[in-house]
């Protein structure tokens, strides 16, 4: 076991609401440490993210506790040793010590305890399985420092027991190793994730969903996409034929126009040619509604923008809008397979900032006033008016409007004798 006193000056471990309830756990022979993802990114030079708290105490205790401090408790999931207290709003989720004495997938049946050691060795990866206590000091049992260290993902114990227990595992060794990891995924827990990918059929489509858009906005997305197809993973999750060549162009264009990551811009580019993947994929993890339609407006014949000019990438912006028009050119840009430094394809990307469409000029009283009756074929007329008002490039000028007006009306009064 190695104790190192790393983070003594850290201020969100030594102030305000952490520091509040460490105290609070941590008198009468209890004791109370933050745990796991907190820990590791202090190590990293990152913010703590949410701040996990593990105890001795048992929950009853900490609701006793936190009542006598006057601070609110919730059991949010008491069953499981899980207690949140609230502090100045802010919640801080403290969970008692717990070891497996039966595993079997998501349902290991645990007990309470007061091990820590047997607490992180339940735990997935030896740099989540760390704890610092109120002093600063961290607590090693599994070789997590020196792994930290190193940015290097390893599984705690035999990765393939591990993996059996809980075959998310396999999904989060890589996105772990893409936010957190350098140089190539750790061989014995490559390997272990390989021989148990067919446990991958057996989670949920929103475990799966969570998991991998939390990978694909992660620093190391392409090269861990990239690992996984590469060992048979992403094509047993999307149920199809996945492009990790076009998600590496995503990601690099991003970078080149100093977007934020957009998970569902690069699940786009891992797995949509055409709308029908869009459409399985969707369903394979149970996609929100926002996100399924956003794929499958990128995917809709985004071959098209390859060979358009700006006047023909005018009438797509006025189609689509500017979010739907911005993704959809992005992965027309991706797939192209050009020069991600393109001034062609940067053009087009940037053409919302540069133009913005004009509301169509015509309704429909424009047409009542040409004798057309309201019905069906009025609307057909604006549709015809409102095409041609497109193909001559928005034109905004009486007798344009005007001429397009009578050359849509004559037409339906045309088609209607015939």
């Amino acid at each position: 076991m190695i104790a190192e006193p790393l983070l003594v000056h850290a201020p969100w471990l030594t102030a305000g609401g952490t520091a509040r309830v460490l105290e609070l756990l941590s008198t009468d022979g209890e004791e109370a440490r933050v745990v796991g993802g907190a820990v590791r990114n202090a190590l990293l030079g990152l913010k703590p993210g949410d701040i996990d708290i593990a105890t001795t105490a048992l929950p009853d205790e900490v609701m006793r506790r936190a009542k006598a401090a006057g601070i609110k408790s919730v059991p949010t999931g008491i069953d499981h040793g899980t207690v949140t207290l609230v502090i100045d709003g802010h919640p801080y989720e403290v969970t008692t010590l717990r070891e497996d004495t039966e595993t079997f997938g998501r349902k290991a049946k645990v007990a309470f305890g007061r091990d820590w050691v047997k607490d992180a060795e339940r735990r997935d990866f030896t740099m989540n399985g760390l704890s610092v206590d109120a002093d600063g000091v961290v607590h090693d049992y599994v070789g997590g420092i020196a792994d930290a260290r190193a940015r290097r993902v390893r599984f705690i114990g035999d990765p393939g027991q591990r993996i059996a227990e809980d075959f998310l595992r396999i999904l989060r060794f890589f996105r772990i190793h893409a936010a957190f990891g350098a140089g190539e995924p750790d061989r014995d827990g490559y390997l272990a994730c390989i021989r148990g990918r067919a446990g991958l059929a057996n989670l949920s489509a929103e475990r799966v969903r969570m998991e991998m858009l939390k990978l694909l906005v992660a620093g190391g997305a392409s090269a861990a996409a990239l690992a996984m197809a590469e060992g048979g993973l992403l094509q047993a999750l999307t149920g199809g034929v996945v492009y990790t060549g076009p998600l590496s162009a995503m990601i690099a264009i991003e970078r080149e126009l100093s977007l934020p990551a957009n998970a569902t811009r690069r699940l786009a580019a891992l797995t949509v040619a055409v709308t029908e993947d869009a459409k399985r994929v969707a369903t394979r993890l149970r996609l929100s509604n926002t996100e399924t339609k956003a794929l499958d407006s990128m995917g809709h014949r985004w071959w098209r923008l390859v060979t358009k000019d700006e006047a023909d990438a005018r009438r797509l912006l006025y189609r689509l809008g500017a979010e739907r028009y911005h993704d959809r050119v992005l992965l027309a840009w991706a797939r192209a397979g050009g020069d991600v430094g393109s001034s062609r394809w940067r053009a087009l990307a940037e053409l919302p900032q540069r133009w913005t469409a004009p509301k169509f000029p015509l309704k429909a009283a424009d047409f009542i006033a040409r004798g057309m009756a309201e019905g069906p074929s009025l609307g057909h007329v604006l549709t015809l008016a409102e095409d041609a008002w497109l193909a001559a490039d928005f034109p905004l000028e009486q007798a344009a409007l005007a001429s397009i007006a009578d050359q849509a009306a004559a037409r339906v009064s045309r088609d209607e004798k015939t």
